[in-house]
């Protein structure tokens, strides 16, 4: 027989709009640790079993509910199965139930879509403890260290159960709403990331927006530069576009942003180069290089990971190969030498830039091997910079590489 509790759950779930697997994804981000399943979220649906206080406490965090009223719930559930009494005190369990979901719930239902959960919780605040505080923060920083590996449509539903995790959370955030929220930013900034990979370009820009306004919230300038930069790559104009960054390499002043500033700075070098201006471009590619002589890529924050020594190399390479300077071709030497036997893992975007500057300065040998080894890096994690990369890469290929030039081409489209 349905149990007032199990329905509970469900509710719960279907209020977040998560299947069962994106619930106990959201209860293990909270957790921090990969032990909740499908098949658990299920047993307890059906009333098979019965969540710890420990489990409750992380699922109460994940669907924005008191932990209080919850394990009151899960104990009042506990003593029906014990004493095989389903039917007693029913009338009373479901006044208690949908007043825990018409009140404390709303922080999840109140919109359709994360960013809109998130904007909404931003307005609230309250109690959280430590332990789960931590946990979700770290949590965040991960997914930033995993994008490196997983694709975007394998890291999506994973970084959006997060953010639904941490939005659920802020509204009890207490002395931990600053650090939450910018967290909630970083996490929302990676969900936008992963959109604009897969061609959801609306849904990057609000994402983007509730990034910024994380970092409003939460006073923290850095924030907004990463929003900022990754929006500069699908503003509509070289003039936007070099706005954007403008602001974003202000966002990135002072101790601690080394990185950050080197990867802005890159990236204002790489849309001046774009927008014909040499001058700016070079100025800002030497004044990022200059900052990555103080960076610490692995130590500063979670989402400069990817701002590697290759990455930096890729930016220079971008800016030379567009501008067309002598400096080309003992960048890409250097380049081929730092990736070494690390070609495949090098990255997508470092594999595309060091190929169509090997073809540029007129190492064609090398362009093809390294065309080649993108193509299968690309292959193995399409984003829409690698697409990018790979139509310019097929417009340089030699005639007797139509092959692959074809085979790019069809990548790209």
């Amino acid at each position: 027989m349905p149990d007032p509790f199990a329905d509970l759950l469900l509710r719960l779930r279907q209020d977040a709009g998560r299947t069962q697997e994106e619930q106990a994804d959201a209860i293990n981000a909270v957790s921090g640790r990969d032990t909740m399943s499908r098949r658990e979220i299920s047993r307890y649906e059906n009333f098979e079993n019965i969540p710890t206080n420990h489990t409750i406490g992380h699922i109460a965090a994940a669907c924005g509910v008191p932990f209080e009223e919850l394990q009151r719930e899960a104990k009042a559930a506990r003593a029906r199965k014990r004493k095989r009494q389903a039917n007693a005190g029913e009338d009373q369990d479901a006044v208690k139930r949908r007043t825990l979901l018409g009140g404390a719930a709303i922080g999840v239902s109140a919109a359709a879509e994360p960013w809109g959960r998130l904007a909404f919780a931003l307005s609230k605040g309250s109690k959280i403890d430590s332990p789960s505080a931590v946990a979700l923060i770290d949590r965040a920083a991960e997914l930033h260290v995993q994008e490196l590996n997983l694709s975007a449509r394998r890291l999506q539903s994973t970084v959006e159960s997060h953010l639904d995790a941490i939005t659920a959370a802020l509204p009890r955030a207490g002395e931990h709403e600053r650090a939450l929220t910018i967290a909630a930013g970083e996490t929302a900034a990676l969900a936008g990331w992963v959109a604009w990979d897969l061609g959801e370009h609306d849904k990057a820009d609000a994402y983007y927006k509730v990034t910024s306004q994380c970092a409003a919230t939460a006073g923290h300038p850095p924030l907004r530069a990463l929003a900022l930069t990754y929006t500069s790559y699908g503003a509509s104009t070289p003039k936007v576009k070099l706005e954007f960054l403008s602001q974003a390499a202000s966002d990135v002043r002072g101790h601690g942003n080394a990185t950050a500033a080197a990867w802005v700075l890159g990236r204002h070098a790489e849309e001046a180069a774009a927008a014909g201006d040499e001058t700016g471009a070079l100025r800002a590619l030497e004044r990022a290089r200059f900052a990555y002589d103080f960076a610490d890529h692995t130590s500063e924050q979670a989402w400069v990971r990817f701002v590697t020594p290759y990455r930096m190399d890729s930016l220079a390479l971008s800016v030379y190969g567009q501008l067309g300077r002598p400096e080309l071709t003992a960048t890409a030497d250097t380049a081929v030498d730092r990736l070494g036997d690390e070609l495949p893992d090098g990255g997508v975007v470092v594999l595309g830039d060091l190929a169509s500057a090997l073809l540029r300065g007129g190492d064609v040998d090398q362009g093809i091997y390294v065309s080649r080894q993108f193509a299968a890096a690309a292959q193995a994690k399409p984003n829409t910079m690698g697409k990018e990369r790979a139509a310019a890469i097929a417009a340089s290929l030699p005639d007797r590489e139509q092959d692959l030039a074809v085979y790019l081409r069809q990548f790209a489209s």
